[in-house]
């Protein structure tokens, strides 16, 4: 059997993360991986979740499954979060949800039920976007096709263009995956008015939005994060949501999301309810509960709830700020659209607008990793290595 499979080159990221570490230099900065870092390189777990945990523990008195949709609380609880309380869909029954088994999950759960509506559409991705997004919507069977985003000259979105693309391309009943907020890969987002445009825009043209939405709370706060999602959810009849608590709340290893999906009726909504679970029991059975449980905590308990705001404000208000610190550093002559793109970007990404030659001289003779697209985790770098950092751009550019 094994003797016909073929070697697989490790995950990039990964391998990345390998080189970094085993780079003897002390100085050495890793921007590759994507997680949240303290100044002093340490991704801790949440005060909130420690409390929520302890709490958790002593209350707990059962290991036995929840459910095939998850945790009804952390459901109920992370679509109040995410659309607020005024949101018609939620109030008309119109959303259906399960818990999954982190964004990926999510995402792959989404995928799963588009296939499962026997529309075989195309799935639209931007230009570029998370590594992982083609392989997991891809794997179900669903076509994949690229739509322009990020313009590497200007260091911004491309949104007329994109409007044009879709229109030129793009068939009614076609899903489009956007990014709900910092962009991954670089941290270029829709503006508001944007955002109504692209509501409207996919309104009449009959395409389904899939929002990926990873990073709610790490850009300019969780009201403007979900301002775009919230935006197409009462201007189109139907979405796919993907949703993760891996950054928000630093449950990585934990591995908990959502994924929602709004219909055009409630009747629809219990059909698709039942779907998710059909859908998830197929895949994986159940989805674990330790980490759905501690967010259902966190989010039903108001001094929890408090906890965990103050320190997603602490965490957002210091990316912001490494984001300054770093476009003053290299604010010098050549480099000032750079600059602005970094302080204009959100939440931990940027892709800086470097070529692979030069990402491999700041490996090779700054000790400085990132992908070799420029993508940087701005969370990796911290106060006292940003002048450093930022020399070592200019140095190569």
């Amino acid at each position: 059997m094994f003797e016909s499979l073929i070697a697989r080159p490790p995950d990039a990221i990964i391998a990345l993360m390998e080189l970094a570490k085993a780079d003897k230099n002390p100085n050495k900065i890793d921007l590759g991986v994507g997680v949240y870092k303290t100044d002093d390189g340490a991704t801790p777990i949440m005060r909130a979740v420690k409390q929520a945990e302890g709490l958790y523990l002593t209350e707990e008195t059962t290991k036995s499954y929840v459910s095939t949709v998850g945790n009804s609380d952390f459901r109920t609880h992370m679509l109040d979060l995410i659309f607020g309380d005024n949101f018609a869909p939620l109030n008309e029954n119109r959303i259906a949800s399960a818990q999954a088994t982190g964004g990926s999950g999510a995402l792959r759960i989404g995928a799963e039920l588009i296939k499962s509506s026997g529309k075989d559409p195309v799935v639209w991705v931007p230009t570029p976007t998370w590594a992982n997004h083609e392989p997991l919507i891809g794997s179900v069977g669903l076509t994949i096709k690229s739509y322009p985003y990020y313009n590497r000259e200007t260091l911004g979105v491309d949104f007329e263009d994109m409007l044009e693309h879709l229109k030129a391309n793009a068939t009614a009943g076609d899903v489009v995956v956007f990014h709900g907020c910092c962009h991954n890969p670089t941290g270029a987002d829709l503006a508001p008015a944007e955002w109504d445009r692209a509501a409207e825009f996919m309104r009449d043209h009959e395409l389904i939005p899939f929002i990926d939405l990873a990073y709610f709370g790490l850009g300019d706060g969780l009201e403007h994060d979900t301002y775009g999602l919230r935006k197409i959810g009462v201007t189109c009849p139907e979405l796919i949501l993907a949703a993760s608590c891996s950054k928000n709340f630093a449950l990585y290893k934990e591995r908990v999301g959502l994924v929602a999906a709004i219909t055009s009726t409630a009747d629809q909504a219990k059909v698709v309810q039942g779907q998710l679970g059909a859908l998830q029991r197929r895949l994986t059975s159940m989805p674990p509960d330790h980490g759905a449980a501690l967010v259902a905590r966190i989010l039903g308990d108001a001094k929890l709830r408090a906890v965990w705001l103050e320190e997603l404000t602490e965490m957002r208000d210091r990316i912001k700020q490494l984001r300054k610190d770093l476009s003053d550093a290299l604010r010098v002559q050549g480099a000032e659209a750079m600059a602005d793109a970094i302080i204009d970007q959100n939440g931990m990404f940027s892709t800086l607008p470097l070529s692979v030659e030069q990402v491999k001289r700041l490996r090779a003779e700054h000790s400085v990793y990132m992908t070799k697209s420029g993508r940087i985790n701005i969370a990796g770098a911290n106060s006292s290595n940003i002048p450093r950092l930022a020399a070592a751009i200019l140095d190569v550019l």
